[in-house]
């Protein structure tokens, strides 16, 4: 009966750990989907987000920037390869979408959502990024 008990605590945590690296996939395979279309989107429509920074009263130079570091940032999590610039992707993504849903949500042009949509598929994906 202990090896049989043995055999069924083994099925279930490989059961648990395989659910766990799904939802990590997926959360952060949405993620960066997200950001990748934003950076995107302010390297196309560049002088279009501009216009939407200084509707927030955001200064235009970090546009460009910004696009670049979103892409560096998805490079970091997707290759997990250092784990200080791992935590360091997650945190000034962290602050990007915290900065955004403030800024939108201040400017009441009802695309908040948008942020919280990517805050919750970061946090998801850096939890179960710690599980795997």
């Amino acid at each position: 009966m202990n090896g049989v008990a043995a055999k069924m605590k083994r099925f279930f945590y490989l059961k648990v750990m395989k659910m766990n690296k799904i939802i990590y996939w997926v959360a952060t395979g949405l993620l960066s989907v997200m950001m990748l279309m934003s950076a995107g989107m302010y390297f196309i429509n560049t002088e279009e987000i501009k216009g939407i920074f200084e509707g927030f009263n955001y200064p235009t130079y970090i546009v460009i920037p910004l696009a670049v570091a979103k892409i560096l940032g998805i490079v970091a999590i997707l290759t997990r390869r250092s784990s200080r610039i791992l935590e360091w992707a997650y945190a000034g993504f962290f602050f990007d979408f915290i900065l955004a849903f403030a800024a939108h949500w201040e400017a009441q042009d009802g695309e908040h959502f948008g942020a919280v949509i990517a805050l919750v598929l970061l946090i998801v994906s850096y939890i179960f990024g710690k599980k795997i």
